[in-house]
């Protein structure tokens, strides 16, 4: 299988390193041990990016509908798990995806397995209703694998995924890159950006939080027929950037869906802005640029 190559970019101050993949990700064998054992247990491939192990699982089994769009699972139905520490001491965070009746036995196990839950909320509305929890959890890489694989064993989550078939990319990425001043990957008409603009460090209960897996801006756009475009992710930014960022978003007829923080103990305290933007394609990028602005 086909690795991605590390991209260097500058953005808004912060030099972010993002993986531009394939989207036919490496193979487990690739990682270096435990790694690859990680992946093995939680039934899914893995990949090093931003400073950290990440391993997905794309809610592909659910149909979600808002308004007359069906929403791509690339869009806003990625499940996922960030390991970042030495493989005797490390730091998971990420998100599972999780429809009504997931929610209450997931949260009894998490508490079974003590592993913290850190928000609780939903990023869009459609049908069925979504809920969308953060966790976080500490230990040895092998132990935290085995306690969230009991985790999501609750869940419908298909393990390991099925790989989507490929697709060609038939979105201009040139514009969207170039509009929002970003670099990220595509396929089909989907686009996944990324980037930081938190400046300085992060800790919680004392600890520096590697900044792409704790405190990372992603946007997704899906570019539909006829230049319109359905985007989605979060702003993760100080209080002070809460203000100028929901009148970027408002002005711009772009909908701020929740603001809440992932993160417990956090210092500085960080927000997390997630958004539904929903118009063509132009107005959408405008949008989502002055809120990056005002995110400076």
């Amino acid at each position: 299988m086909t690795k991605g190559s590390a991209v260097r970019v500058r953005a808004y101050g912060v030099t972010v390193v993002l993986l531009v993949q394939s989207l036919v990700l490496a193979a487990q064998a690739s990682l270096p041990a435990p790694w690859d054992s990680v992946g093995k247990v939680l039934k899914t491939s893995g990949m090093f990016t931003g400073g950290y192990y990440r391993y997905g699982w794309p809610r592909r089994d659910i149909t979600l509908r808002i308004g007359d769009v069906t929403v791509s699972p690339a869009l806003a139905l990625g499940a996922w798990a960030g390991f970042a520490g030495e493989p005797s001491a490390v730091t998971v965070m990420g998100d599972l995806v999780l429809t009504p009746d997931e929610l209450k036995p997931v949260l009894a196990e998490l508490a079974n397995q003590h592993i913290d839950v850190t928000a609780i909320h939903n990023h869009v509305v459609g049908d069925p209703q979504i809920t969308f929890l953060h966790f976080h959890g500490e230990g040895a890489a092998l132990d935290v694998a085995q306690r969230l694989d009991r985790v999501l064993a609750r869940t419908k989550t298909p393990r390991p995924p099925a790989a989507a078939a490929p697709q060609p990319v038939t979105i201009d990425t040139a514009t969207i890159f170039g509009t929002l001043g970003l670099h990220g990957h595509a396929q089909g008409n989907v686009a996944q950006l990324s980037t930081v603009l938190v400046p300085g460090a992060v800790t919680a209960h004392g600890k520096t939080l590697n900044p792409a897996l704790a405190y990372g801006t992603p946007i997704n756009i899906q570019v539909l027929d006829g230049g319109r475009a359905l985007a989605t992710g979060d702003f993760s930014i100080p209080g002070d950037k809460v203000a100028p960022v929901l009148s970027a978003l408002t002005s711009h007829g772009i909908t701020a869906t929740a603001l809440h923080s992932h993160l417990i103990g956090d210092e500085p305290k960080l927000y997390y802005m997630h958004f539904w933007a929903d118009g063509p394609l132009a107005d959408v990028l405008r949008g989502l640029r002055a809120a990056l602005d005002a995110a400076k």
